[in-house]
């Protein structure tokens, strides 16, 4: 059986950032995990436990709005349920500094796993690349 599981959170991150890509669904994720933790806070600060449901829908509701309908795929939650929540804080600190556009474009250009190579033909002596 072939493993096809990322094997640690250093891996696991920019896998994160290419499967939310669109500032939009960023966006969305920035306002659930806000609504989540306020949610979370005001249940322990008025002993609600049934407030705690309530933040998980507040929470996870506009995270997979965002994956569904915007970036349309699937919620990394399903497979890596811990790592993706240590990366949802991750993004919420770093659109909290404005730093994440910045690191979408960094994973981008960096780390894309490569294409296979293109095929090159001689012209002339000289080569070309070829897209088929």
């Amino acid at each position: 059986m072939s493993s096809d599981r990322i094997e640690s959170f250093e891996k696991f991150w920019p896998f994160y950032v290419r499967e939310h890509q669109s500032k939009a669904s960023r966006v969305l994720h920035f306002i659930g995990t806000t609504a989540a933790v306020s949610t979370l806070g005001v249940a322990l600060l008025k002993r609600k436990p049934s407030l705690i449901a309530a933040a998980l829908v507040v929470g996870y509701g506009p995270a997979w709005i965002g994956h569904f309908f915007i970036e349309k795929n699937r919620p990394a939650t399903f497979k890596y349920p811990l790592w993706s929540l240590l990366s949802d804080f991750r993004m919420w600190g770093k659109m909290a500094s404005g730093t994440m556009d910045a690191e979408v474009e960094r994973v981008l250009r960096y780390e894309t796993p490569k294409a296979a190579p293109a095929e090159t033909t001689e012209t002339n002596g000289v080569h070309a690349s070829t897209l088929n």
